[in-house]
């Protein structure tokens, strides 16, 4: 279509629209029309509200528009269009009956700053094509951590405005009676510092800072010398360690210390017995409570300690003996005390004060055994650990705090070409297992409404339903590096395309990134701070149609059910658990694309 047929069609399609929309002129003597900046942002355009990489698929997603309809990317700074296209003439539903066609630019790879105009109607959101598109994107996930740290005072040089007191020192913990042991009595006060706040409260559970630390741990496994060179701005920064290890061993300080060195056992969460108010940290002044040992804590802080030890045994080799040690005696707990399974109203009828936190319940210790036994085995390479995987069940589940066999095995996978233990068949069919729940994953992306893997089917969107889209994006990377096949990572970044904006409620659902990014996430380090921004780079709970907090809520379909209110912890609370895989996702894809 040349450059005066396109603008003679906005201005028929203009002269059908309201005032004050899209609107061409064509100088005399230019070669390009000019579009008026100010005109409207167009809700009914959906695309990745951050941008894409130059050689990368470029998708938006319009909402109820003819087909055939014009559209152009603007240069922002160039002041032209430098591409022109059309709506596709297919239809796709979404969950609530809406009518999608797509905007497809995938052959434009200019690096610039660019918005989509519609056809008379008006704009997207501005975007960015560049080479390291998701680099700050990637380093504000990981630096989230850094402002959920507990025992310590967040400085203006590193937190900026975002500074605070020191919140918790947890240096005057004390024993639940659910939690007492032959060497420990209850109410007995212990120290057990640092650590990061779960989630939107300030509590610290064991069991989801296993799978936190474990996804975090694989990224750094998996692109060790991206991580070499990547600075976070933490205190640590500078000290010869990987920024990312510096900042997960806040954690694994933490997480330690709940480990009963009498007998290895390791109490399931250090927390107060309600939830605090949405208070500042250092406003927070519950008794807090080491409570009850569990053994899918126990067998979690063994994964971590063992995949830790052999990760830190180059920067902190006396840690790395500890954490080798801590992980052992910990499995030797478990293999004595094989199901105490934690059961949080049943420890409430036994024992006082009740606790009503987090439970982080969980009735089958099967992949967690898995998954300790993997990390274990790759360490030690003791065919003890061995045992407990030659005859496990390898069909695949998507990796959540209570679903984390996979973690091993993604972790087996990695350094199978180290272990000459592995029987081959036995790796062979993982492989075969992963690549084919993979290719489920994928199946049918291309017919859904959004064009991503997370659309494919209503039940992915549950509590932490953004999770799923990064840890579906995990498993699809590691899909590619085991094939090649480069279909997998192509969804992957659909996937981070959904997450940014490519999605039924139009959001970025990260905070302090795009234009549309929640403001009011379920968090109190933010609410307890209405005078600021909410703190960047992290990933809210996403859509969940069973809406359990009570809030209001503009629709109840699936993927549209979420609302940016701080009331919703349902949709809109932070977790470290699903901050972790949309790390992995974000950095990975900024590995791969170097």
């Amino acid at each position: 279509m040349s450059t005066n047929t396109l603008y003679i069609s906005y201005l028929r399609k203009r002269s059908a629209a309201s005032a004050g929309l899209l609107f061409l002129i064509l100088i005399m003597g230019c070669k390009a029309p000019m579009i008026d900046e100010n005109l409207p942002v167009d809700e009914s355009i959906r695309l990745n509200q951050l941008g894409f990489y130059p050689n990368q698929q470029k998708l938006a997603v319009v909402l109820n528009h003819e087909d055939g309809e014009d559209f152009v990317i603007w240069d922002t700074a160039g002041k032209s269009i430098v591409f022109e296209g059309k709506l596709s003439s297919s239809v796709k539903k979404t969950f609530s009956g809406s009518n999608t066609r797509i905007a497809d630019f995938s052959t434009f790879s200019e690096i610039g700053k660019y918005i989509l105009v519609l056809n008379g109607v008006g704009k997207s959101y501005p975007f960015e094509i560049k080479p390291q598109v998701n680099q700050e994107l990637g380093k504000a996930s990981i630096k989230a951590f850094y402002y959920q740290r507990a025992s310590l005072d967040l400085e203006e040089n590193y937190a900026g405005i975002w500074s605070r007191p020191m919140g918790h020192p947890d240096d005057q913990v004390m024993i639940h009676p659910s939690a007492i042991s032959a060497s420990r009595k209850s109410g007995e006060v212990l120290s057990s510092p640092k650590g990061w706040y779960d989630a939107g409260d300030y509590n610290k559970y064991v069991v989801n800072s296993g799978i936190t630390v474990g996804t975090l741990l694989s990224l750094y496994e998996d692109y060790p010398n991206y991580f070499e060179k990547l600075e976070l701005n933490i205190p640590e920064s500078g000290d010869q360690v990987p920024d990312l290890l510096d900042e997960i061993r806040w954690n694994l300080e933490w997480m330690i210390t709940m480990q009963d060195p009498t007998d290895g056992g390791v109490y399931h969460k250090l927390t107060t017995a309600k939830f605090e108010g949405m208070v500042e940290p250092h406003l927070a002044v519950s008794q807090r409570y080491f409570v009850a040992k569990s053994t899918t804590a126990t067998l979690d802080f063994a994964a971590v300690m063992a995949q830790a030890s052999r990760i830190y045994k180059a920067y902190f080799p006396e840690e790395s003996v500890m954490y080798l040690k801590a992980a052992e005696k910990a499995w030797s707990w478990a293999k004595e005390n094989p199901d105490v399974l934690y059961k949080q109203n049943e420890l409430n009828e036994a024992f006082d004060p009740d606790v009503v936190t987090g439970a982080y319940g969980d009735n089958s210790t099967s992949d967690e055994w898995i998954w300790a036994a993997s990390e274990l085995f790759i360490t030690t390479h003791n065919l003890t650990y061995w045992e407990e995987l030659a005859n496990a069940d390898q069909s695949f589940n998507l990796p959540s705090w209570n679903q984390v066999a996979w973690l091993g095995y993604y972790s087996l996978l990695r350094h199978q070409d180290h272990i000459t233990l592995l029987p081959q068949e036995w790796v062979a069919m993982l492989k075969i297992n992963l690549l084919s729940a993979a290719r489920e994953q994928i199946e049918g992306t291309v017919g859904t409404a959004f064009n991503t893997p997370i659309e494919t089917n209503s039940k992915n969107f549950v509590w932490g339903s953004n999770a799923v889209a990064a840890n579906q994006g995990i498993l699809l990377i590691y899909a590619f590096k085991q094939s090649n096949e480069r279909i997998f990572l192509e969804r992957a970044l659909d996937n981070l395309d959904y997450i940014l904006g490519r999605n039924a409620t139009g959001y970025s659902y990260v905070t302090g990134f795009g234009t549309k990014s929640p403001l009011h996430p379920h968090h109190r380090l933010a609410t307890s701070r209405p005078d600021l921004p909410p703190l960047p780079g992290f990933i809210v709970g996403g859509p969940n149609p069973r809406q359990q907090d009570g809030c209001n809520y503009t629709s109840s379909f699936p993927d549209e059910s979420y609302t940016d209110e701080s009331c919703s912890y349902a949709s809109n609370e932070i977790a470290i658990n699903w901050n972790a895989p949309f790390a992995y996702l974000a950095n990975s894809l900024e590995a791969i694309n170097q």
